[in-house]
């Protein structure tokens, strides 16, 4: 018998979706083709890559490299021109960083409602490792970047772009391993991303809002009242929150606060219990709405905001551009802070007997995924933006360093762990 207050991320236990994402585990572990839930095959090898639960993550690295050989072939002129291109008062890429990526935030705050109620993180136990790396993985890397930033030349509104990491890129590049790493670690940096996409979210509430708009924000004020009375009364229609929610974006993207955060806002207030005659959850409104962006989210979207954002050119660069403050802050805080925020936050509640080791996993295989975390692309790219939002001397430093840790993290958290399992 486990005692109690301990978590173990073992294989076997359905929890909310967890079930259902080992199951993709299992299968791209297997390399063979996913079977349908009547047993019967997709009909495609293209169904089976979109079924597969970290397919989004390797089509965001196709849309980071085209970004980057973009941006370095004699097209980087017409892309450059396309970004800033101007719709309805909003640039191009104004619409993708907060139009398309509220959408990414909703999904993000679906998914943290989601566990918290019904999942992964629902009791204080299971929330103590994964939480615990979490807030080390965000602490260490802010602390590096600081180190490099405090002198005249630094610029320390950066401190949050290495905290955060890229789930779906790091979970593309896990299953590159397949069977080699235990589906247990891989629930694990599940449930890791979702706090830290939580972390990220306050972080941007509180850090990275400029001067606020009174009339917006109170108008935004009456909006989130409206939505929490229609979660209240029980209205499972979806069509009211999303009007709502639309209207909502608007105010907050004119109050001052960043308009992204409308997303996390309106998930809060998607209903997660379905009706008397449906009590299946699954059946529920926030359900329903999860299961229906995850695809554009995964396969549009992201590669969309990656293709937007990742096309840094090189020309004029050198090695020693590295040495800047910020990129080499971030760069160094991704690499080295993540792996050791995660690794020393996880080994403190373990050692102090809160927590377990995930199931079939070593000591140097939680090592080797407390790299991975140093992925830190989508979110780090993101905060990047927010930080140095009119120096674009300062974003192409930024976009150098999350490439440069992120690409070394990956690199390095691949060679440890194939290490470990053929140990």
């Amino acid at each position: 018998m486990k005692p109690s207050g301990i978590i173990d991320f073992n294989m076997g236990r359905k929890c909310g979706d967890i079930w259902v994402v080992q199951q993709n585990f299992e299968t791209s572990a297997s390399m063979t083709i996913p079977t349908s839930r009547t047993g019967q095959r997709p009909s495609s090898l293209l169904r089976a890559f979109l079924d597969n639960s970290a397919s989004g993550g390797l089509v965001l690295m196709f849309a980071a490299a085209i970004a980057l050989a973009v941006a370095n072939s004699p097209l980087r002129n017409s892309y450059e021109h396309a970004l800033h291109t101007y719709i309805g008062g909003l640039s191009l890429l104004h619409w993708i960083n907060d139009g398309l990526m509220a959408l990414f935030f909703l999904m993000v705050g679906l998914e943290i409602k989601r566990e918290v109620l019904d999942g992964q993180l629902s009791t204080w136990a299971s929330r103590i490792l994964p939480g615990s790396a979490a807030i080390g993985g965000m602490v260490g890397p802010a602390l590096i970047y600081l180190a490099f930033n405090l002198g005249a030349d630094g610029h320390t509104g950066g401190w949050a772009i290495p905290a955060a990491t890229d789930i779906a890129f790091a979970l593309g590049v896990l299953s590159l391993l397949g069977s080699r790493v235990p589906v247990s670690l891989k629930v694990f940096l599940t449930a890791l991303a979702i706090i830290d996409d939580l972390g990220a979210v306050v972080i941007i509430a509180l850090f990275y809002t400029s001067s606020l708009d009174a009339a917006a924000l109170s108008g935004a004020g009456a909006i989130v009242v409206a939505l929490f009375a229609l979660n209240r009364f029980g209205v499972l229609r979806l069509w009211p929150y999303f009007l709502l929610g639309a209207v909502l974006w608007f105010l907050v993207l004119q109050s001052g606060v960043h308009a992204t955060l409308a997303g996390v806002i309106l998930a809060l207030t998607i209903p997660l219990k379905g009706s008397g005659t449906e009590p299946d959850k699954t059946m529920s409104p926030l359900y329903k709405t999860e299961h229906a962006l995850a695809p554009w989210i995964t396969f549009l979207i992201l590669p969309i905001f990656g293709f937007a954002n990742a096309g840094v050119s090189f020309a004029g660069m050198t090695v020693s551009s590295l040495a800047d403050p910020v990129p080499l802050g971030i760069a160094v805080g991704l690499f080295i802070g993540k792996q050791f925020g995660i690794f020393l936050a996880s080994a403190a509640v373990i050692k102090l007997g809160l927590a377990r080791l995930p199931t079939g996993a070593g000591w140097v295989q939680l090592y080797g995924l407390s790299m991975l975390c140093g992925i830190g692309f989508t979110m780090s790219l993101f905060i990047g933006l927010l930080a140095f939002p009119d120096a674009v001397d300062l974003q192409s430093e930024v976009k150098l360093g999350v490439l440069a840790g992120s690409v070394l993290s990956a690199v390095a958290g691949v060679l440890l762990l194939r290490g470990a399992s053929s140990r």
